[in-house]
């Protein structure tokens, strides 16, 4: 073992840290996205990342490597202070960083990629030879041979992401940042890439992992930095921090004792003579979810609790043909269905208000109006165009309905608060009237008042009939008005619950699961 790994996580006494930041602050308009953040990250350990989206992680990754410039505190590079004024002088500096997606030119050769930008030449032209040579010789260090001089696009992501690797560490790099990168890998391959990172910190080489897999966390780290809601919560040895204590200072939770609308979270008839609206069964995507066996019958409320990163929105994307499913039978009242395209499921009776109503939901330049009826025009078809009469009556009685308060349907929707932009995405699908309504993160971003009464709305449609998948990083919405609680864990279904029976602490331990 080499002098500079920590053995078993410790940080001996006498060695510093690589690169450090004290006291370190950031702020975008209205969000203090890092505050007084204290950091460190020492030779030959992985050092991982730890917090809910939005918690600061990203932010003090880009300011670690000169994307942002902080506007208080310090950044120190083994020892001596440093300010980055771009993520070059970073990288110059030995900081490389790697991100999920793999940031590279698909369309050159390995070697290329490698040593894009720094070619070693010889009279004053490209030594292919050498780059040839050296680019291999990259890649042994990480026990990986293949041939350099075939395109990078030739090789799947996993190789892909090797070969990232190898160009960072072609040079004198003293710190690796790998922003979660294995979220598009399986398995077997996540396994090849923590064994590179095994032998990359006993070289001495300081790894910053970011990831939301907990089974991940515990199989690579040595130390974790939990981050929540842009502050450092604490800086723990992997061994001394349990998977329960590590979700609970992830997420910050208190109990909530009270209940919303109890009788309406009574369960349906008997399972067994309620049949289902729609099933999955073995239904994945590789590297996305593994496979997963869920329901919704009428009238019920089906929970999906999980962090960020469990697979949630992955299993609503499949659900909705969004993304396209390769392996497993969706049944839709009884019949097995493909689903090649969203239009396939609104076909289906099915609707989905996307986690990100700003990007994927709302048109902020169309009119409320306008909002509202893209679903049902696009379901009728383009040829059947509704009158403008009709058009006027169905929005004027959903912003009624819903109490989206709007000077006139006319509005447009972006001049909306964030509530009734997520109320006027509520009435888009309701005015298809649906048999399943996807509602992914439908409270996040509003008012404690609008987030109440649209989980009331959604307890009063499921009254009358319709069945919702709800998905929430709050998990005390989740067990407050679902049915059933299917609890997801690093892309995989790991159990379900009866919602009316269980409380947060019993999906927490849930999703801990059995990782020390």
């Amino acid at each position: 073992m080499s002098a500079a790994t920590l053995p078993h996580g410790e940080a001996p006494g006498d060695l510093a840290p690589v690169l450090e930041t004290i006291g370190i602050s950031k702020t975008f308009p209205g969000v203090k996205a890092l505050q007084s953040v204290d950091f460190r990250l020492y030779p030959g350990e992985v050092h991982t990342l730890m917090g809910q989206n939005g918690a600061g992680k990203s932010t003090l990754i880009n300011v670690l490597t000169g994307v942002f410039a902080p506007e208080g505190g310090e950044i120190r590079l083994a020892g001596e202070p440093v300010q980055f004024a771009s993520p070059q002088e970073a990288e110059a500096a030995g900081i490389r960083t790697l991100y999920q997606e793999v940031n590279l030119c698909p369309n050159l050769s390995v070697a290329e990629n490698i040593f894009a930008g720094r070619q070693p030449k010889r009279f004053g032209a490209i030594d292919w030879a050498d780059i040839k040579r050296r680019a291999q010789a990259a890649l042994a260090r990480l026990n990986v041979s293949l041939d350099v001089t075939k395109s990078l696009d030739a090789y799947p992501i996993a190789v892909q992401q090797m070969v990232a690797i190898a160009r960072a560490i072609s040079v004198d790099a003293r710190v690796l940042i790998l922003d979660e990168p294995t979220s598009s890998l399986d398995d077997g391959e996540v396994a090849q890439l923590f064994e590179i990172l095994r032998n990359l910190k006993q070289s001495g080489i300081a790894i910053l992992f970011v990831t939301h897999f907990l089974e991940q966390t515990y199989a690579i780290s040595d130390r974790i930095t939990v981050m929540r809601n842009g502050e450092r919560e604490g800086e723990y040895l992997a061994r001394d921090l349990s998977a329960d204590r590590l979700v609970s200072k992830m997420v910050g939770h208190e109990r909530m004792s009270t209940r919303l609308k109890e009788a309406a979270r009574e369960a349906p008839a008997d399972k067994a003579k309620v049949p289902p609206f729609v099933e999955l069964r073995g239904v994945g995507r590789r590297g996305m979810i593994q496979p997963i066996d869920i329901d919704v019958q009428p009238g019920q409320i089906l929970g999906l609790a999980g962090l960020l990163g469990s697979g949630r929105t992955e299993t609503a994307r499949l659900l909705f043909g969004a993304d396209r499913a390769d392996s497993g039978t969706i049944t839709i009242g009884g019949q097995a269905t493909r689903l090649r395209s969203p239009h396939d499921a609104v076909r289906h009776g099915i609707g989905y208000c996307p986690e990100d109503r700003k990007k994927e939901g709302i048109v902020a330049d169309l009119s409320i109006r306008e909002n509202i009826l893209l679903a049902l025009q696009a379901k009728r078809g383009w040829l059947r165009k509704i009158s403008r009469y009709r058009a006027r009556e169905i929005a004027d009685m959903w912003i009624e309905r819903l109490g989206i308060k709007a000077s006139d349907a006319d509005q447009p929707i972006g001049l909306l608060s964030g509530g009734n932009q997520q109320k006027a995405l509520l009435a888009r699908w309701l005015a298809t009237d649906p048999r399943l309504l996807i509602l992914d993160e439908p409270t996040r971003g509003i008012d404690v008042a609008a987030k109440f009464e649209i989980m009331d709305r959604m307890l009063a449609l499921c009254g009358k009939g319709l069945g919702i998948l709800f998905i929430s990083s709050e998990v005390s919405e989740v067990v407050r008005v679902s049915h059933r609680v299917a609890v997801l864990r690093d892309r995989r279904k790991i159990a379900e619950v009866a919602g009316n029976v269980s409380n947060e602490d019993d999906i927490y331990r849930l999703i801990a699961g059995n990782a020390e």
